[in-house]
């Protein structure tokens, strides 16, 4: 099978494109006094941009992102882009992370390093991995998407296809927010060749069961008001992407201030609250290249269309048998998940809480999220 090498090299000219761009944005006016109740404040997004535009080095960036080997390969007709980093250490476990939306693989920048080489990095007991890293269909470079269909069924076959490829039979899987939908279905799928299951930013629901909902503890209470929360006052970016993806893509793929407040609103609602701004709890740059990897690629259309299929697919809410794979689920300060609800579908055998990082867990506190995918796979081995 087919693997290409792959390097990050944006034409001059699409900067060029950008920045223009961003000078001659029409800015709207905005209610005195509303904060971030109704959207990304006028006065910070002007700022954000003009930083975008006079200050952010993509080249810089770049360079960073071609750090690491990245390949490309063929999987059932769509375009697959990845890294694969490879531990010096010979019984290094082959670990999949798998990012979400808005996220990329640019998530996973700070703790590539730790985990291939946790000798290097201070823990000579620590497992270490060998990392792929993908970019899910139809975001950043796994592009453009093929045909209509890409279920989260469909990415996880592929996924699974790709470890394959790489001649990995025995292997792990790390996964948040749609990734943590995806990494679990791999397990489903190819539970003869998946060791374990890590996720973060898990999403469970209640079962209906009166009895589910009986002494639920304070934390436990607290991320379901936090979870009906988001249904009620924080989805209107899901309802969109899941119903209309060619219309916002407009708006999306013409104005790089519409892709840059349509994502850095989630970067703000999701991050660790303790953060005021959302470069607080990522950082201004590390943000700014993951919108690049959406705004350069045009990924606007292709990466809502996950949420359209999710929408449209019927064994996507159809129910699941409990999967015998191991699997470890790490709570941060925004996720929702429940234990119990969570132990329906999985074989729940390591669960952890933590009280700083939100739902981007491996750019917001990457030493929690490092430490737990050491604990949990270092458990299971």
């Amino acid at each position: 099978m087919d693997m290409h090498e792959f390097t990050v090299d944006i034409p001059q000219a699409a900067l060029d494109d950008l920045s223009e761009r961003l000078a001659r944005t029409r800015w709207p006016d905005e209610l005195p006094g509303v904060g971030w109740s109704r959207g990304v404040p006028l006065g910070y997004l002007k700022e954000l941009a003009e930083y975008w535009r006079s200050s952010y080095d993509w080249r810089a960036q770049e360079a960073r992102l071609n750090a690491y080997p990245q390949f490309t390969t063929e999987i059932d007709g769509q375009t697959i882009h990845f890294l694969h980093v490879r531990s010096a250490e010979e019984d290094a476990t082959p670990l999949m992370l798998i990012h979400g939306w808005p996220g990329s693989f640019v998530e996973f920048l700070d703790v590539v390093e730790p985990l291939i080489d946790p000798r290097g990095h201070g823990d000579s007991t620590a497992p270490a991995f060998h990392l792929v890293i993908p970019s899910l269909p139809g975001h950043g470079f796994s592009q453009p998407l093929s045909e209509p269909g890409w279920t989260d069924g469909r990415v996880a076959r592929a996924l699974a296809e790709l470890m394959a490829r790489l001649g990995y039979e025995r292997y792990g899987v790390q996964g948040g927010d749609i990734g943590a939908f995806i990494a679990p279905e791999i397990g489903r799928i190819a539970p003869e060749h998946v060791v374990g299951v890590h996720v973060n930013a898990l999403v469970t629901f209640p079962s209906g069961d009166p009895a589910d909902m009986a002494n639920l503890s304070e934390g436990e209470q607290r991320r379901l008001a936090l979870h009906k929360h988001f249904r009620d006052d924080q989805m209107a970016y899901m309802q969109l992407q899941g119903t209309r993806p060619q219309t916002i893509a407009y708006a999306l793929t013409d104005s790089p201030v519409g892709q840059l407040a349509w994502i850095v609103e989630k970067f703000k609602e999701w991050s660790d609250p303790a953060a005021e701004l959302p470069e607080a709890a990522i950082g201004r740059d590390r943000m700014l290249t993951n919108v690049m990897l959406y705004w350069l690629t045009g990924a606007a259309r292709s990466s809502a269309n996950a949420y359209y299929e999710r929408f449209h697919d019927a064994s996507m809410w159809a129910p699941k048998q409990r999967s015998s794979v191991p699997v470890g689920v790490a709570v941060f300060t925004t996720d929702v998940a429940i234990r119990r609800f969570a132990e329906k579908t999985n074989m729940v055998v390591h669960w952890s809480e933590f009280e700083r990082g939100g739902h981007f867990a491996a750019m917001e506190a990457p030493d929690l999220f490092i430490g737990d995918v050491r604990a949990f796979f270092g458990r299971i081995r």
